[in-house]
């Protein structure tokens, strides 16, 4: 397979981008090789600049639950354009967003649109410091919240620590009111909360990782998360940039049964556009500036052109939700399609799957922490990618992301992977 296009656009890239690639995940270093670059898409495929059709699993890192280029929200495009992509003042598309994902999700009475994930968390963060009058911060070891410097921590030495940063230009004392938990283990978090409990103003976590590959929450860790912040009174914040309408229309409390008291949007809300969002309570959320003291602000929060697509998004899925149901089903048929051919290869991996994210972890299982997800043979992983790749089908370049599903992925698409799944295996075994 060629890519020279693809590698002439790189070298291009490397004297005006740092590394190439405006982020880090598609620079490809991760599996040793130059990245792709796309010319277009439609449905289930991707096409790269030198012509290659791809069956592609990466569909933007989930927003796109319809595929690429769905008619279902392309109608009406241009006219919305024509009428301006950006004005400074409110706009009427805004209030009817916020009504739909209040009206979708229970727990919350009011959001605020933002631009990205990482502006979701950030600033739900610091709403819920303002509503407490707290400083102190919980995470999960492996959860990925955006790249704020209050986010980019590890667990230091101790089991029970203060963060330290992962990032050089993060300061220490910034990372200090962070503390770092194991995923799923709730004995620590009760440990965690007897010792500083009353300092802690907010929890946030992935009710499904999808940034250690795909390691679902367990029902009873969620669960214990709830009860423990009640007793402490400490603002539960459910991370659903990636889980956010795709697990559920009701996302994780759909899913789970369990309700936050705040809960931070991406990716699906904007079908693909730039976008974000953060909710709570009334009570919470009437912290935020211009009605409370937390100040928090974006010009192009809200922005028409990703309202108008977040908007016929969401219209779908709550029009169609037997659309769930339908990518659960496909999303079962691959993980057990990988599953089998593990079994007829005698390889002794891992696939983790919550609704249409699946994972195949090149590790002994059970997967259900970061520790677990490290233990991961990333060689062997690598040369899986690029077989492949070369087999035309296009998978996250990481070992620790999820393959996404979509409407437009066929069962033929899905049995195509299958096979090539075995095939990929075999080779890169030796078998």
């Amino acid at each position: 397979m060629k890519h020279s296009r693809s590698e002439e656009l790189y070298s291009e890239a490397l004297k005006y981008i740092p590394g190439g690639v405006n982020s880090p995940v598609r620079s490809f270093n991760s599996v040793g090789i130059s990245p792709i670059f796309a010319q277009k898409a439609h449905g289930s495929r991707i096409t790269d600049v030198d012509g290659n059709e791809y069956i592609d699993y990466i569909c933007s890192w989930g927003p796109l639950m319809l595929g690429h280029s769905p008619e279902e929200l392309s109608k009406g495009i241009t006219d919305m354009i024509s009428k301006g992509i950006s004005y400074g003042i409110a706009t009427e598309i805004e209030v009817e967003m916020a009504k739909m994902i209040v009206e979708a999700y229970p727990a919350i009475d009011q959001v605020r649109m933002v631009n990205s994930g990482t502006e979701a968390t950030m600033s739900a963060l610091r709403v819920a410091r303002g509503y407490t009058g707290r400083n102190k911060i919980l995470k999960f070891e492996g959860c990925y919240h955006g790249h704020s410097d209050g986010l980019l921590v590890k667990s230091g030495s101790g089991t029970i620590t203060f963060g330290v940063p992962t990032s050089p230009g993060v300061p220490a004392d910034v990372v200090k009111n962070t503390l770092v938990c194991k995923y799923n283990d709730i004995d620590e978090l009760r440990q965690i909360f007897k010792e500083q409990g009353e300092d802690i103003a907010a929890v946030i976590v992935e009710t499904v990782s999808g940034n250690m590959g795909v390691v679902p929450g367990k029902k009873e860790f969620i669960e214990a998360l709830r009860e423990i912040c009640d007793e402490y009174k400490t603002v539960l914040i459910f991370d659903e940039v990636i889980t956010g309408f795709r697990l559920a229309y009701d996302s994780s409390i759909g899913y789970f049964g369990v309700k936050p008291d705040m809960v931070c949007f991406g990716k699906i809300i904007g079908a693909g556009m730039p976008v974000g969002a953060y909710g709570g309570r009334k009570e919470i959320m009437d912290v935020v500036s211009p009605v409370g003291p937390v100040y928090q602000a974006g010009t192009l929060s809200g922005n028409p052109l990703a309202m108008y697509l977040g908007k016929k998004n969401l219209e779908y899925l709550r029009d169609n939700q037997d659309l769930y149901t339908e990518l659960d089903r496909k999303a079962e048929k691959l993980a057990n399609g990988i599953k089998e051919n593990l079994k007829k290869l005698n390889l002794n991996y891992t696939v983790n799957r919550a609704g249409s994210l699946v994972c195949l972890f090149f590790a002994e299982g059970p997967i259900e922490n970061y520790d677990d997800a490290i233990k991961c043979d990333i060689e062997k992983y690598n040369a899986y990618f690029k077989e492949m790749l070369d087999m035309n089908i296009l998978i996250g370049p990481s070992q620790y992301e999820a393959m996404f599903l979509s409407k437009a992925h066929s069962d033929e698409d899905i049995e195509n992977t299958i096979k090539c799944n075995y095939e990929a295996l075999k080779k890169v075994h030796n078998l």
